[in-house]
């Protein structure tokens, strides 16, 4: 069952985040279809409403502001459902977003999402290695991708001089993760929102 978009805020602020009317119920639109998605094509691995809430959207916006304000372009590498990308293309709506998801009918999803909330976001539906050389972002988000060992690699090749990475992982995997990426220089993880062992990693080049 979806959720009001004051349902969604009272949810979000006891995660001590809150958000704005027009945001909350841009993430109700989000969830509805989500829900509506997810009957045919498995996309949050969390399927409950409040869960989704609680975790997906309050950690992607948790992560939303750890972002350096200087910063004018994201990558969302792996972004499946939209996740931690679509929240953060709400909650700073001055970054100019990339969405990449090589699977087919997740990134059918992510057009459909786009188009339904009117974001100014872009949709890469090709493997990352794919983009064009030159093509660097000014924050990268990472969040449950397939081969975490070569996903961090390659997105540290897509990071511009002062960019940061931001993965969302879990306390245990905090060290075999920074492990990949020796030359960035990493925070001390930040706990999530909601969750015993969940961390923010930020790394800065």
């Amino acid at each position: 069952m979806s959720l009001s978009s004051a349902e969604i805020s009272s949810l979000l602020a006891d995660c001590e985040l809150s958000i704005g009317p027009s945001q909350a119920e841009q993430l109700s639109n989000y969830l509805h279809l989500l829900l509506k998605w997810n009957v045919r094509t498995n996309l949050p691995a969390v399927r409950a409403s409040q869960e989704i809430v609680r975790l997906h959207f309050a950690h992607s916006l948790f992560c939303s502001r750890h972002i350096a304000p200087s910063a004018h372009t994201l990558l969302d590498f792996g972004s499946g459902a939209g996740f931690p990308g679509i929240p953060i293309a709400l909650a700073r709506p001055a970054i100019r977003a990339t969405l990449a998801e090589s699977q087919g009918r997740k990134a059918a999803f992510l057009r459909e999402a786009v188009r339904v909330l009117n974001l100014n976001v872009q949709i890469w539906a090709q493997r990352v290695e794919a983009m064009p050389a030159e093509q660097l972002f000014d924050a990268i988000t990472l969040r449950a991708v397939d081969q975490m060992e070569s996903a961090c690699r390659i997105a540290a090749s897509r990071l511009a001089p002062g960019g940061q990475i931001l993965i969302l992982t879990t306390l245990r995997l905090t060290d075999s993760t920074t492990a990949l990426l020796p030359d960035i220089s990493w925070r001390h993880p930040i706990h999530l929102p909601h969750t015993e062992h969940g961390v923010l990693l930020i790394g800065t080049r």
